[in-house]
């Protein structure tokens, strides 16, 4: 405990000690070692998605909390190999990326067809796979903004796969497409009894307003979270809020007073839970993402978004470049961190 009140700085007494002002804790369908039996059993998912709900849970160092340690790379495609690997050669060779997942004690590791189908006779059976089914590819110029599938879920489900991601640009021009492909990909995905994670990301120039950026606003990516359940996402990665007010501020859509005055405060852990409220007060989980490495200060970050994911009734955390764009000793320390913060008796729900 003391490691992780050090790493929070002067935000330590702030982020242990809040209180909740808005959906009660009570009110939550909040992760823990019975997750499957407890609310999952509630859906109609079949029994070889809870098997492999539950392969997820009893993987790496968080086995049987409920709570879940993600390793993502997919940032060759979408942000260049280049871009994503020159800090760090090694990751060019994607043995090396699920050994980080493998070392960092990960439950799952979630990366591209090529990645994955590269290694999976190896690493099929040492950790638990997630196929990212679309992805936004950045050689295209102009540049464009859209999700394109570069894998069917039935490669997911031959190579071993226990899950398949996918992500929306929700607010887009090409969201409503997006909705429909991965709608039908989730469906398929249900029936061959492999779990589904929707990065629920927005996309709009004009969610940028006087100088904020309303990406991370809770109530528009409340409202993106709120989509991705609707299309059956068993787990929803999205970005930490950071702010609020995203609909008055871009002034379009619908929304409510009590979403800012009574549900919410500009408190992070109110913001993040209003976020876990629209994953269907839980039955869905909430990952969110770790966020691009910014250097030395890249534990204490880490660490603080998995303490407000975890007040807040989160499920996990969901963390690429932090990790992999680091010698892999320095990687592994990262991730076991963000996982030491769930395993903490004294890191509450708020």
């Amino acid at each position: 405990m003391k490691d992780i009140e050090q790493l929070l700085g002067e935000e330590a007494d702030s982020l242990l000690g809040h209180t909740c002002s808005g959906f009660r804790r009570e009110d939550l369908y909040l992760p823990g070692p019975d997750f499957v039996d407890r609310v999952m059993a509630d859906s109609d998912r079949t029994p070889h998605v809870l098997r492999n709900m539950q392969s997820l849970f009893n993987h790496g160092r968080l086995a049987g909390t409920g709570y879940l340690s993600i390793l993502p790379v997919d940032q060759g495609i979408e942000h260049s190999a280049g871009a994503s690997f020159a800090p760090n050669p090694i990751y060019f060779d994607p043995k090396n990326i699920v050994e980080l997942a493998v070392e960092g004690g990960c439950n799952c590791v979630a990366s591209t067809l090529g990645v994955l189908s590269s290694v999976a006779r190896r690493y099929a059976h040492k950790i638990p796979m997630m196929l990212k089914l679309n992805h936004n590819e950045t050689l295209t110029y102009p540049a464009i903004y859209d999700q394109t599938l570069f894998a069917q879920v039935e490669q997911a489900h031959e190579m071993g796969c226990v899950a398949v991601g996918a992500t929306i640009y929700f607010g887009s021009q090409e969201s409503r497409r997006q909705i429909m492909e991965i709608s039908e990909a989730f469906e398929r995905a249900h029936e061959l009894g492999m779990v589904t994670v929707l990065w629920a990301y927005l996309r709009n120039s004009d969610f940028k307003k006087d100088g904020t950026d309303y990406h991370v606003a809770s109530d528009l990516t409340g409202q993106a979270i709120h989509l991705a359940a609707t299309i059956k996402a068993d787990i929803v990665k999205q970005k930490l809020a950071e702010n609020n007010g995203g609909y008055r501020a871009v002034g379009f859509g619908h929304t409510h007073d009590k979403v800012y005055d009574e549900l919410t405060s500009d408190h992070p852990i109110d913001l993040a839970r209003y976020q876990v409220a629209n994953c269907y007060m839980g039955r869905a989980g909430l990952i969110n993402s770790g966020g691009g490495s910014k250097g030395h200060s890249d534990l204490g970050e880490a660490v603080r978004t998995a303490v407000i994911n975890k007040r807040a009734g989160g499920m996990g955390l969901i963390s690429g470049r932090k990790a992999f764009q680091k010698p892999m000793t320095e990687g592994v320390e990262l991730l076991n961190a963000i996982q030491d913060v769930y395993l903490s008796p004294d890191v509450t729900i708020a």
